[in-house]
């Protein structure tokens, strides 16, 4: 049975033991010293002892500490010295030496020895002591939770007519108790003897032996002789065969009492274990020995509860042990806490046969309930409305009938407090709660576990579900989120009084998802633009189906541009790998960790190129475009049998993070160069600019010669705000002298092993890149060989100040005059079909079927025709350009300059949009 817990009663001071004292700061210093020797630490034994400047040695802040201040020892170091504590507190006010545990042990060390000598009003707390302690001629003196140790000695030893001292769950090796000594307390400690006792009180009265555990030695194991009048031995317990090797084969002796000591002193609630082969006299009192706690208990009256075992075999703080709840709760220097520093446990499958009916251990520990987790099952979880929801706790607590139950079901009303590990609720409105047990057992000691339900809303299943695009959020290599992505999601839209057992998708492109139940979304990536039919189907815990159909739409997210330093992610040349025409060849691109060197966003959504074809064996055209997307009816490179040509392409990631390109017929050798990509969310904005000269070389600084560079200024110049972060150009040669290629890049100490440009003798030939701006707003131009005159003319940039952000498209033709007759000389077309909020439109326009050398020039739609080219015309060849412009009201501008005819074919690849 269970009873009330029992006020424990205490000795002088013992109240301390159950933490810190409480003491007032010391009149001339500040409440703390600090000690601590670590390298670094600043330490200092003439300093004052701040937690700045803290004391070396625990001796210096021993001559030091003053009534009332905490001696604070850095924990986990030892300390090579002796250690004496002369210096006394005061009623109230003691000086306290404090070095805190790990896990319930000293973690500091003195190497050599303690002593407290004339000393009162002192605490020592949390230290191990290797060489001993010692105190004489001290009054009230606390030793709470040391570990003292000497070799195979007596390891602590109180004399000298010292008075009050208390030692309160430590670990000793052996304690004499002498000289004088009066009201020396022994609480919930481990005392270990050898080949001496394991505690000895000589002409120490009052002396008080309360909840210890004993580990006897070749000698008796615990010892009153004397004039130690007066003493209470109380609820130990005493293993009397720990020290095996012993050389003499007298019996070993329990608790021995000698005639002079008798007086006054009293003994019970001990537990007594022997070994089956070790002679054992438990008891020696006045000089006659008792076999059994009956005998002694007839001849002298004392030991009434005492328990005597043949063997140490379920003795102790484990289950069963008949320490369990067994011993006096009133005893002098009884504790409310154990050697560990837990509280009294109370079991309640032990009935308590402490006095009283109390429930304290026997010994230094106090066995305790393994409470450490609880297990929660809720059966109707999700159910509609009205419905009994059942909850089931249980735990893994050895003491189950003490474990008390608080189900707290979420929805405010007030919890079911229970010994049960059931409890049942009926909600009655629809929520989506969470159910929360909490185990608490005979101690307070609290675990919880918790549960979501899900109180519908009675009716039948209706299956419905919302289609949002899923953007990234940040450029993390580890995210991987594609473009065109949607999350379908069932549980916003659908209603389900029951629990759902199966969810299946049907996509509308062919592809399916199922699961057994219902969560927040599906996120499927479409592989090209456009609607899609989902159905969505629900089966419930009853059995009911629904279904639901409706259309959704895929379409790009406006984006961001990320320039990056170019470099290259395909060379077949290298891989010796041509390209052959009518087979499409997939381009890795560098997405996440795709390619170790250059690390960028997991989540780009598209790629911006440069792409060049080169030994093409006869005349043909390359088509690049997003993987898992049919191949469209455009091109963005036409070549020549045996030319090189490039061009910059803005191409949407595919569905497995890569790009196809294809030629129409032959074979060719393919390079791919990285430029930057766009992603929502992340990078900067557009502002697209009228064709406006940058750099002409004609006119300033001259052709530019083989392997030589050339810093230009880019930024702060031609409407280009200065802090720019890149820019668009429209790259041209001119005046060529032998077969060469051109880089533009932003640092002139790093060079890419990339090309921009393929100039040739004889050509004009033009590329868009979108270049880093470098250093001091400026772009490096190289040239490989021979020598060449560039013009640059910027078409827009990219910075904080941007206004637009980028929407690619399904590459679409807008306009061909081929069905509509040709672009005479001076001629301008107007080309639409460009959403109308566009602020600019990239556009891939090719010029065929050319009667002489000239040029065309992309702007925008009610703009002045400016004097910039966007491609170079010629006879004979078939010339595209990627081009940025401005737009206007959905449409753009295209004039023919002073040479011959052209057809002009125009194909839209994305749009810029203010938002």
């Amino acid at each position: 049975m269970r009873s009330t817990r029992t006020t424990v009663l205490l000795t002088a001071g013992l109240v301390t033991l159950l933490g810190l004292p409480g003491t007032a700061s010391a009149a001339d210093g500040p409440a703390s010293l600090y000690v601590d020797n670590r390298d670094g630490a600043n330490c200092s034994d003439t300093g004052s002892g701040t937690q700045a400047a803290p004391f070396c040695t625990v001796s210096a802040a021993a001559k030091a500490v003053q009534p009332g201040q905490t001696v604070r020892i850095k924990p986990g170091r030892t300390y090579d010295e002796a250690v004496t504590v002369d210096r006394s507190g005061e009623p109230g006010k003691p000086i306290t030496f404090l070095a805190d545990s790990v896990n319930g042990y000293p973690a500091t060390e003195l190497s050599k020895s303690l002593t407290i000598s004339g000393a009162s009003h002192v605490v020592v707390r949390g230290l191990g002591v290797i060489g001993g302690l010692q105190v004489k001629h001290s009054t009230d003196v606390e030793l709470d939770r040391l570990d003292i140790r000497k070799g195979r000695l007596v390891s602590a030893v109180v004399g000298e007519e010292s008075a009050d001292v208390r030692f309160s769950r430590s670990r000793l090796r052996g304690v004499r108790i002498e000289g004088g000594s009066r009201g020396t307390v022994l609480s919930r400690n481990e005392i270990t003897g050898s080949a001496q006792a394991a505690a000895a009180v000589v002409d120490a009265p009052g002396t008080v032996v309360t909840n210890n555990t004993f580990f006897g030695g070749c000698a008796t194991t615990l010892s009153l002789s004397g004039g130690s009048t007066g003493a209470s031995l109380f609820n130990n317990l005493l293993y009397t065969d720990h020290y095996a090797p012993c050389q003499s084969p007298d019996p070993r002796h329990g608790m021995a009492v000698s005639q002079s000591a008798a007086s006054d002193t009293r003994a019970d609630y001990n537990l007594i274990a022997g070994h089956p082969e070790v002679a054992l006299v438990p008891y020696s009192w006045s000089g006659t020995a008792y076999g059994t706690p009956a005998a002694f208990r007839a001849a002298t009256g004392q030991g009434a509860h005492d328990i005597l075992t043949p063997s140490y075999e379920g003795v102790g703080p484990k289950d069963g042990s008949p320490t369990i709840d067994s011993a006096d709760p009133t005893a002098p220097g009884a504790l409310s806490t154990d050697f560990d520093g837990l509280p009294n446990a109370d079991d309640p499958r032990v009935a308590n046969t402490g006095k009283d009916g109390g429930y304290l251990d026997r010994g230094a520990h106090e066995t305790q309930d393994t409470l450490s987790y609880v297990l929660l099952n809720v059966e109707q979880a999700w159910a509609p409305i009205g419905t009994t929801v059942t909850a089931q706790a249980a735990t893994d607590s050895i003491w189950a009938a003490g474990v008390t139950f608080r189900y707290d079901f979420g929805d405010g009303t007030a919890p079911v407090v229970t010994k049960a590990g059931t409890a049942q609720h009926v909600y009655k409105t629809p929520c989506d709660c969470v159910v929360k047990v909490t185990a608490i057992n005979g101690i307070g000691v609290e675990v919880a576990a918790e549960k979501p339900v899900k109180a519908a809303p009675a009716g039948p299943l209706a299956a419905g579900f919302t289609a949002d695009p899923v953007v990234p959020t940040s450029d993390n290599p580890m995210s991987h989120i594609l473009p065109l992505t949607l999350r379908i999601n069932p549980q916003a839209a659908s209603v389900t009084p029951w629990e759902i057992h199966d969810v299946s998708v049907d996509f509308g492109d062919g592809t399916f998802d199922r699961r057994d139940h219902l969560d927040s979304g599906f996120d499927h990536a479409y592989a090209q633009p456009g609607e899609y039919k989902v159905t969505l189907t629900l089966r419930d815990a009853k059995d009911a189906v629904s279904t639901v159909t409706r259309t959704v739409r895929a379409d790009y997210t406006a984006s961001g541009y990320v320039p990056t330093t170019p470099f290259r992610v395909l060379d077949t040349r290298t891989s010796r790998t041509p390209v052959q025409g009518g087979t499409p060849a997939p381009v890795v691109l560098p997405v996440g960790y795709t390619v170790p060197d250059h690390v960028l966003s997991g989540s780009m959504a598209v790629a911006v190129l440069n792409v060049t074809v080169t030994e093409a064996t006869e005349d043909t055209h390359l088509s690049v475009w997003p993987a898992g997307q049919p191949r469209p009816t455009t091109s963005n490179v036409n070549i020549k049998a045996g030319g090189t040509a490039s061009n910059t392409v803005t191409v949407p990631v595919g569905a497995d993070g890569k790009v196809q390109a294809q030629l129409n017929a032959g074979r060719a050798s393919l390079i791919v160069d990285f430029v930057g990509y766009y992603q929502p969310n992340t990078g900067q904005r557009f502002s697209p600019i009228a064709p406006t000269r940058v750099v002409d070389t004609r006119s300033t600084g001259g052709a530019l010669g083989g392997g030589q560079t050339r810093t230009v200024k880019v930024a702060g110049v031609g409407g280009i705000p200065a802090d720019a972060t890149a820019v668009a150009l429209n790259l041209t040669s001119t005046g060529t002298t032998t077969p060469t290629h051109v880089i533009a890049y932003p640092d002139p100490a790093k060079r890419p092993a990339t090309s921009n440009l393929n100039p040739e003798p004889g050509q004009d030939k033009s590329n868009q890149a979108i270049v880093p701006v470098g250093p001091n707003g400026t772009i490096t131009l190289y040239n490989n060989a021979g020598s060449t005159d560039l013009v640059l003319d910027a078409v827009g940039y990219y910075g904080k100040d941007g206004k637009a952000l980028f929407t690619p498209a399904v590459p679409t033709r807008l306009a061909d005059t081929r069905t509509t007759g040709k672009l005479a000389p001076g001629a301008t077309t107007t080309v639409a079909g460009i959403p109308a909020n566009a602020l600019g439109a990239v556009v891939n326009v090719t010029a065929t079927e050319t009667t002489a050398p000239g040029f065309l020039t992309v702007y925008g739609y009610g703009g002045t025709l400016p004097g910039a080219s966007s491609l170079n015309t010629r006879p004979g060849a078939n010339i595209p350009n990627h081009v940025t412009t401005p737009a206007s009201g959905g449409r753009i501008n295209i004039t023919n300059s002073w040479g011959g005819s052209n057809h002009v074919i125009t194909d839209l690849l994305g749009y810029f949009t203010q938002g």
